[in-house]
Parts: structure tokens; C-alpha cells; sequence
């Protein structure tokens, strides 16, 4: 009887995995880890995904959708009809592919360096192919356009000329994201520490100082993400309370308790979204973000 009337859990906000296929196979891409299912052949098919995602938008009254893969714009038909169900959207995509005119629309273009450097983790002429889809972005162009840096130890020493590169685009503005290492993470891409990934954060400090109107991060999230603060964020993660994962699982969508997967090192967790709540909740007064 008691769970009966218990509510069901309410999510502002939520993640979806709508393919599994890519047009890339980047490095540092948390999809095709072994812990995350990736089966590009069986996908759930459109009407059953919309049927899905309409009733978990109704059971957990949430507003925002981040539409993610594999690549989400292999699945025109899913963001299209998709896209109508919530209030606002965010599509993440490599951008090898043409954007489509969506509802309450941000798109999210990830590059993570000028043209060596990015595709040295995403590919050959990647950052070529990306150029090109944004000189295809027509003016009138309804959804807003941004770029995503994931930073790694890498391109940590790069970040600049990348912004320098993407300001005078069709870029509208950026965001840095801090790479988040699987729990047994030796490759070159981890700093290992949150000591040593505070060059890279003050790299990104110094940058957002220097084009605050063009670096959107929060001057406080990546402040947080520095070593002094980001275990009292990731140890009480504000994403495991307001963000719901949803990865494609042939005919049904699986939770991993993590967006970024089950096989995460969070004490080295430097994804955005995990910050920026973490700042927004401060800023509004919130201590206990438990819902």
C-alpha cells in the first residue's frame, strides 16, 4: 500500500542514448566502453522509443532532454518527434553531420582542439568535416550552436588556440568539460590526480576570464572543479539526484547509476554537468539537493 502511494521520482532533467551507431569512434568516448551496452545492430525501433520517452516524461515530469549516442542525428526521426515532448533540447553531436531546425534547441558540437589535436582523438580530417557542417548552418537557423572542449592531458596546453579558431565560426560560444577516467584509467588522456588536472582548470580560468562572453562556463563551476573542491561535489553528485541516464538497450532503456557509466572513477570526475549543478544549487541557497 505504501508504495502505491508513494510518487514517482521526479527528474528536471534527463539523458537519453538513442543509438548506439557513431560516425566516429573517439578516444575518450564513455559509449564504447565494454561496460556500457553498445550494440549498434539492434536498436529500438521509432514509434517504440517515442512511446518510451513520452511516458517517462509524464511519470517523472521532466523538462529538459539531453539527446545523446552514438550519434543522435543518425536518428532524424526520433529528435524531430522526439524533440516536441519536452520543453527545452540539447543534441550532442560530433558534427560530421548537417544540423536539423529543432524546438527549444541547443546543439552541443564537441571538438576538442585545433585540427592535430582533435583529430588525433576523433579522427582523421574530423575538425575538417565539422567546419564544413557549420558553414552549411544557414543564418536563420532557429536552435542556438556551441561547442564542447573535452579536456585531457592531451590538449590541456591547446585550449587557446582552439578558442581563437572557433570565434570567428558560426560558433556562438563554448564550454570546457573535464575528462572523466574509467576507475582503472592508465591512458595518456588522465592526469591521474586532481592535483595535476588543476593546470588544465586554471587554463580554463584564465580563458573564461579572457572571454567571458564567449566561454559560458560558470565562473564558479570551474572553480569547484579545482582539487580544493571537487571531492565535496562528487562525493554528494548532484547529477545522481537531478539528471535521469537513459541508455539504449536493444528494446528497452537501461539506468547506469552514473551518466557517464557504471565503471567511472568519480573522485576524478570533471564532467560539466555534474559541476554546474553543483554551482547553480549553491547559488540558490540549496544544501541538500535530495529529492
Amino acid at each position: 500500500m505504501e508504495e502505491e502511494m508513494q510518487a514517482p521520482r521526479q527528474y528536471p532533467a534527463a539523458m537519453v542514448n538513442i543509438t548506439n551507431r557513431c560516425t566516429l569512434q573517439c578516444k575518450h568516448c564513455f559509449v564504447f566502453r565494454e561496460e556500457n551496452p553498445n550494440d549498434p545492430q539492434k536498436e529500438m525501433d521509432t514509434e517504440t522509443m517515442l512511446r518510451k520517452l513520452s511516458g517517462l516524461q509524464k511519470k517523472h515530469n521532466i523538462s529538459t532532454m539531453l539527446w545523446m549516442g552514438g550519434e543522435p542525428l543518425l536518428r532524424p526521426d526520433v529528435l524531430r518527434e522526439g524533440a516536441t515532448l519536452f520543453e527545452r533540447n540539447t543534441v550532442t553531436t560530433n558534427g560530421t553531420l548537417d544540423l536539423i531546425e529543432l524546438p527549444n534547441c541547443i546543439y552541443v558540437i564537441s571538438l576538442d582542439g585545433p585540427p592535430d589535436v582533435n583529430d588525433a582523438i576523433r579522427g582523421k580530417n574530423c575538425y575538417k568535416k565539422v567546419m564544413k557542417t557549420l558553414s552549411r548552418v544557414p543564418e536563420d537557423f532557429g536552435p542556438t550552436v556551441m561547442c564542447q572542449c573535452v579536456v585531457t592531458r592531451t590538449n590541456e596546453d591547446r585550449l587557446a588556440e582552439l578558442v581563437e579558431l572557433l570565434r570567428p565560426t558560426r560558433i556562438e560560444g563554448m564550454t570546457f568539460s573535464f575528462y572523466v577516467p574509467t576507475a582503472n584509467d592508465e591512458s595518456e588522456l588522465t592526469w591521474g590526480s586532481l592535483d595535476r588536472r588543476d593546470k588544465a582548470v586554471r587554463e580554463a580560468i584564465r580563458l573564461k576570464e579572457k572571454y567571458p562572453a564567449f566561454i559560458w562556463n560558470n565562473h564558479r563551476t570551474l572553480e569547484l572543479t579545482l582539487s580544493q573542491y571537487a571531492r565535496q561535489v562528487t562525493d554528494d553528485c548532484p547529477s545522481k539526484e537531478l539528471v535521469l541516464p537513459l541508455y539504449l538497450d536493444q528494446d528497452e532503456f537501461v539506468s547506469p547509476f552514473c551518466c557517464y557509466g557504471n565503471d567511472v572513477d568519480c573522485g576524478l570526475c570533471g564532467a560539466w554537468v555534474v559541476f554546474y549543478l553543483a554551482a547553480k544549487l549553491e547559488e540558490s541557497g540549496i544544501k541538500d539537493w535530495k529529492l
